[in-house]
Formats: structure tokens, C-alpha cells, sequence
């Protein structure tokens, strides 16, 4: 198994003399004045990674907008489908690309870094234009370079097929490229990093499905090409994902160790899994349930074992805001299993992982994309390497499983049990269901709230009297513009908020990428 390292780059200082008449900067010599290569690729990968990924509350609110769980500390915004503003700020670090390609010291290493940048523009500008719609892209990032500081906002369209074409030229590059160094997830392999561009480019025109149509986008054969003549990912050790240590500032996001780390929140039982979590699980007979919950105390009071399936209760998330308080208050509930808390190390958390690949390969052959091999192939991979990854990060301890085991062999049982069957429909939701199973704590992006807008699965309940989204007998589908927008680039967000909704900047406009 393949370890993944986190570690901190410390970049070096220059430090201006005091006296007036010294008009030099006088350097460290125990530190760089001299930014590499290296540290700019570690720089951009921990922005898409780590910062993304956030730590304690911060780490839980994507999982709290995707219903996986509930919060007890006060009302929040997501748990009950309320958005705000966006920020661009996935953005600025793009600025780092050309520096770092250019202090490339041989042409293996130069295309790799090319190959990096290509693929962070595109995830940047992916993910910033799946929460508003039209952004700036083809103007974006250059006002230094070009003295642009009020870019026009591309179409979403626009948006996409440069996002497509940056992933096609970062595939050749890392094809033509050498180790890099600067790299905390792969150690720099140019092989693993072609796997994820190749594996998120499946991601990005899956979000197109609706417009297989279109004759400039060529979805099903820009699909059907990458299955076919491109590395893809191949079991969960080419994650992309963090791994975590027992270092200061490297500890597992929700954990409570080392001593005095102060995640408070672990104390206060502020999380609740939720129904739409547990229910599916005990329903499938999903043994993933003991190894992401621990069993409510009132359960095993009245004399349930941590094996049973009913110590398990779960909060309904739409439920109003004093019910919950009260079913917290209750503790007659699931709340995260111990290992998320007591290790440091938990397990690595994804931002796109191989069973994604899986369920949306899976998705791409029910819906006739590609052929040769069936959906329930891809299907059956999905599920059994999300286990596999599971059972691998878990510990022996009874705590960490509940003596309900995950092996190789519960895992052939389970997958002949559930096999996909019933109409397309069906069967969308059941890969859908597994994606969103697979997910917990996995691919902090809202992931699981975007399948659910692009989908309908898995279904969330809407309740009026607890939905925070105006108006309130809806979901909402967009965030808003950021506000920086509003005092610094105001005209042509105008104009791109009028050629796309025309109800104004609201949460309820639907984008290009959700109209048929």
C-alpha cells in the first residue's frame, strides 16, 4: 500500500535593513531568497487539496450540504439549503503556473509542470464554475501579465470546452513528462497524475450528459476515446487524495489527538448521521455502516449490541431545527465512529477517487456511452474498492468496526446480492446510492449535493417548514456571485447575469450545464 506524505514547505524570507543608508536587502543565508519549481507545484496541489479539504467544522459542512450529517451548535446554512455568495478565491493561486514552469530545469520536468498547471486551471475553474455558472476564464489571471483587472465572464459553454481542452493537453504532456518534485500526493509520478487528469476528465463530461448534442462539446466521443486509449485510475492507491500523520497541523481533519488539539466540537456531540446515510446502509445490509458510526449509548442502555443493526438511529436532516436540538439532546443517535476521532491518521480523504471513476464508467455504460464491458462491472469495482479502502485504514480494534468485519469475502457477498437490475432509472439510482454510500467523508467538493441537482439521487427530503432557500418550497441550484464581484467587476457580471437569469443573481437560476 502506497503511503501518501503531507508535509509543509516553509519558504524563506528576505529581511530589509534597518539603518537609511542601507538601500539593499540583506538575506538569510540559512534560507532561499530564490522560489523553486517545487514549491509552487506543492503550493497549488495542497490549494486543491488541503485547503479544500478544511479541518474540524469547516471539513464537515460539504457533508452537512450532501445530508450525510447533522449539526447541533446552532441553526447552519447548508444543513437547511441555504447558499450565499461564492468567492473566486480557487482563483488567484493560477498566478504561480508560469513561474513554475519557467524555473524548470530539464524538458522531462518542464512538461510535467506544464501538465500540473494545465490540470489545476482546469479543477479551479471547473469547481468555480459548478457553484455560480458563467466566470471569468479566458481573461482571468492576468493582470499582471496583461494589466486585465476586470475580466469578461466566459460562458459556461466557453468555460467547459477550455476546461476540456486544458485536460487533453495536461494527458500528452504528463505522457511526455518526467518525475517532478514538489509533489505530496504522487511524489512527483507523472504516470499517476495522467491516471487522475484522465479520471476527472470523465468527471467533467459527465456533468454534460445533458448535452450530448452538442457538436463542439462531442461528449460520448471524447468519452469513449478516453476509456479507450488512456491510463485511468486503477484501484485506490491512485486516490487523489491527502494522507495524514501525527505531525502538528497534519492530523486526520476531525480527529481529537494529538492531546490539546482542540477540536471541540468532538467534545460537544455536535454531529448527528443522518437517515439518508444509515438507512440505505441498513437496508442494503452495508456493512460500511459499523465502520462509519458508533451505536447510540440509549440503544445499548436498553441492551442492543454495537453488532446490531438497530443501535443505529438516524436523524432525519430536514427535520426543524428544535427537533434535532431535541434528538441530540436525547443522545439516541448515531454519531461518527471513534476511528475519525481517535486517529490521527485516519484514513486519506479524496477530492476524486477510483471509485468515483468507477460509478460515473458505470453511469457512461447504462446510458450506452461506451460498450464492451457492462455497467454492472464498473458498478461491482466501485463498491468492492471503497470497502476494500474502508477495512484497509480501519484498525483491529472492535471499537472501529463493531465486530461486523469487512473482508474479501462479505465483499463478493454483498456485490452478488446487489446487483444492478430494473430499469435505466433504476439502476441510475442504485449507482447514484452507492456513490453517495461510498462518499462519506470522501470528495470534499459538495459532491454529493451536485449528483443530487444533476440527478435527482440521492433524494433529499424537501420540508418547508425547516428549508432556509427562498422560496422555501425549493431547493436551491447556484450559489450567488461573490461580493468582490459586485464592487470591483460589477459590469460584466451584469451582463453575464442577464444573458442567464433572468430572475437576477438568485439561487433558484438554472445554469447551462443543468438545461437540456
Amino acid at each position: 500500500m502506497q503511503h501518501k506524505k503531507l508535509y509543509t514547505i516553509i519558504l524563506g524570507a528576505t529581511v530589509l535593513a534597518g539603518c537609511a543608508k542601507f538601500e539593499e536587502i540583506n538575506t538569510n543565508p540559512d534560507k532561499t531568497d530564490e522560489v523553486s519549481s517545487s514549491m509552487l507545484a506543492t503550493t497549488m496541489i495542497l490549494n486543491v487539496t488541503r485547503s479544500t479539504i478544511a479541518t474540524t467544522k469547516g471539513f464537515m459542512q460539504p457533508y452537512m450540504l450532501g445530508k450525510y450529517v447533522t449539526w447541533g451548535e446552532n441553526q447552519e446554512n447548508f444543513q437547511f439549503n441555504r447558499l450565499s455568495r461564492a468567492g473566486f478565491d480557487r482563483l488567484p493561486v493560477l498566478r504561480n503556473i508560469e513561474p513554475m514552469i519557467a524555473a524548470a530545469t530539464d524538458e522531462g520536468q518542464r512538461n510535467s509542470y506544464r501538465g500540473l498547471g494545465n490540470f489545476i486551471r482546469a479543477w479551479q475553474f471547473f469547481h468555480t464554475s459548478m457553484q455560480v455558472g458563467d466566470i471569468p476564464y479566458s481573461e482571468a489571471i492576468k493582470g499582471e501579465s496583461d494589466g486585465i483587472v476586470q475580466p469578461k465572464y466566459d460562458s459556461q459553454k466557453a468555460v467547459f470546452l477550455g476546461i476540456l481542452r486544458e485536460l487533453d493537453s495536461a494527458n500528452a504532456l504528463f505522457a511526455r513528462g518526467s518525475k517532478f518534485e514538489g509533489d505530496p500526493i504522487f511524489n512527483g509520478e507523472a504516470d499517476k497524475w495522467r491516471r487522475v487528469v484522465n479520471g476527472f476528465q470523465l468527471h467533467v463530461l459527465m456533468q454534460l450528459y445533458r448535452k450530448t448534442g452538442d457538436a463542439d462539446l462531442k461528449v460520448t466521443d471524447r468519452f469513449r476515446d478516453i476509456v479507450a486509449n488512456r491510463p485511468l485510475l486503477r484501484n485506490y492507491n491512485d486516490n487523489f487524495a491527502l494522507a495524514y500523520n501525527n505531525t502538528q497541523g497534519q492530523n486526520y481533519p476531525w480527529s481529537d489527538v494529538p492531546a490539546g488539539s482542540g477540536n471541540s466540537f468532538v467534545k460537544s456531540n455536535y454531529t448527528m448521521l443522518t437517515t439518508n446515510l444509515i438507512d440505505p446502509l441498513k437496508a442494503l445490509g452495508d456493512r460500511r455502516l459499523f465502520y462509519y458510526a458508533k451505536p447510540s449509548p440509549v440503544q445499548i442502555s436498553a441492551g442492543k449490541l454495537p453488532s446490531d443493526w438497530d443501535a443505529y438511529p438516524g436523524a432525519e436532516p430536514s427535520d426543524p431545527f428544535p427537533v434535532l436540538q431535541d434528538k441530540r439532546v436525547s443522545k439516541d443517535y448515531a454519531d461518527l465512529n471513534n476511528r475519525y476521532v481517535q486517529l490521527v491518521n485516519a484514513e486519506p480523504v479524496s477530492v476524486f477517487s477510483y471509485w468515483d471513476q468507477q460509478f460515473i464508467l458505470a453511469e457512461a455504460a447504462l446510458r450506452g456511452w461506451i460498450a464492451g464491458t457492462p455497467a454492472q462491472d464498473y458498478y461491482a469495482a466501485g463498491i468492492g474498492e471503497s470497502m476494500r479502502f474502508i477495512a484497509a485504514y480501519t484498525p483491529e480494534a472492535a471499537d472501529y468496526h463493531h465486530n461486523m468485519k469487512i473482508d474479501n469475502a462479505y465483499i463478493l457477498t454483498y456485490i452478488a446480492a446487489h446487483p444492478l437490475m430494473g430499469t435505466m432509472e433504476q439502476q441510475l439510482h442504485q449507482i447514484i446510492q452507492q456513490k453517495y454510500l461510498a462518499g462519506f467523508l470522501q470528495g470534499s467538493n459538495y459532491n454529493a449535493w451536485y449528483e443530487n441537482r444533476r440527478t435527482g439521487y440521492p433524494v433529499f427530503k424537501l420540508n418547508p417548514n425547516s428549508n432556509l432557500n427562498t422560496p422555501n418550497t425549493a431547493f436551491p441550484v447556484r450559489w450567488l456571485y461573490p461580493s468582490n464581484e459586485l464592487n470591483f467587476n460589477n459590469r460584466n457580471m451584469d451582463e453575464a447575469i442577464r444573458r442567464q437569469y433572468p430572475g437576477g443573481d438568485n439561487t433558484n437560476g438554472v445554469m447551462w450545464i443543468l438545461k437540456d
